[in-house]
């Protein structure tokens, strides 16, 4: 009988440990994360809401798509959210001043597709022509710029920029001929070739350092916040485990997301990234380094990699096994 009690008043410990951080999760003010583009990229972010992790790990979360990565970092910094998907464009930000900082990586190399019209051979034939770019100073941007230094031909010399503000807008000035070709990611690159439209190069193959997209926040909000920032990382480490892992889960979220039922453009968004993302999600050096060779602000030359990102929360979670656990590791 005492066993028995014993026993009743430890399910009562636990359920009201549950109830506790229910409560605590709903009457807690969300997390604002932006995203910038509907890509497959975006997966584990979207992840941490569709597959309930908010809930799981206690912090409520409010996903927000604002087009382009200049605007959504110019709404960071105004405090209208709280964290963002972003990779390279939190360089020139800092550069200019603005309070940001990288604290995650989800995608570690550039993770685009350069598409064409049909008459477009190859990249040598852009001479002359204009390039459909999603964003000023972004990952997008710098994928290009890097892809064309491997042909010995830079922007504004040998090509022309034209930025348009997302994806979609790229793959439709492709069709119309406002631009030769153009940067996109997946799934968008299923819809560029039902176009017509032909990959001249995927960059993702090349392996090329860098931090296309991750989460990054205000230090102010890194230093005042720093249990949330935690708990948001926490659940989008668990959510990476599921888009590498589990095709079905992930789909169910891409197809919320992108908006769409048709199977090829979800195999598309999914196969496209899945393996990319790191278990261990610590930002480094190099992917820095990479972002500012190829940065036109002034001050890139002589900045240090170590002022864009902090490892910090990612190593906490490392150093106490919640990583390890995670995957079953002892």
């Amino acid at each position: 009988m005492r066993f028995r009690a014993s026993s009743l008043f430890a399910v009562a410990l636990v359920f009201v440990g549950v109830a506790g951080a229910a409560a605590s999760f709903a009457a807690s003010a969300p997390v604002r994360v932006g995203y910038p583009q509907p890509s497959g990229a975006m997966l584990p972010l979207w992840l941490v809401s569709d597959a309930k992790l908010d809930q799981k790990y206690a912090v409520a979360v409010q996903n927000i798509f604002i087009s382009g990565a200049a605007r959504m970092n110019q709404a960071m910094l105004a405090g209208d959210i709280d964290l963002a998907s972003i990779g390279g464009a939190v360089v020139n930000t800092v550069l200019a001043g603005g309070d940001l900082v990288a604290i995650a990586v989800g995608v570690p190399t550039y993770g685009f597709s350069f598409y064409a019209r049909p008459e477009i051979k190859d990249i040598p034939s852009l001479h002359g022509k204009v390039v459909g770019i999603m964003s000023k100073g972004a990952s997008s941007e710098h994928a290009v710029i890097a892809l064309l230094q491997r042909y010995n031909m830079q922007p504004g010399r040998d090509v022309k920029f034209i930025y348009l503000g997302g994806v979609r807008e790229v793959v439709a000035a492709i069709d119309r001929g406002i631009v030769a070709a153009g940067v996109l990611s997946a799934p968008t690159t299923l819809i560029a070739r039902r176009l017509g439209q032909k990959e001249l190069v995927n960059i993702a193959t090349l392996g090329l350092p860098y931090i296309h997209s991750g989460v990054a926040t205000r230090r102010v909000f890194a230093r005042q916040q720093p249990e949330r920032v935690k708990a948001y990382l926490r659940a989008y480490i668990a959510a990476i485990k599921i888009a590498n892992e589990d095709a079905e889960t992930s789909k169910r979220a891409l197809a919320r997301y992108l908006v769409t039922n048709d199977s090829a453009i979800l195999d598309e968004a999914y196969h496209s990234f899945r393996g990319i993302f790191p278990s261990v999600p610590y930002v480094t050096e190099d992917y820095m380094k990479s972002v500012l060779a190829l940065s036109d602000n002034p001050k890139a030359a002589g900045a240090s990699p170590k002022d864009f990102f902090d490892n910090r929360f990612i190593k906490e979670l490392e150093d106490t096994r919640f990583i390890k656990e995670l995957y079953g590791q002892r």
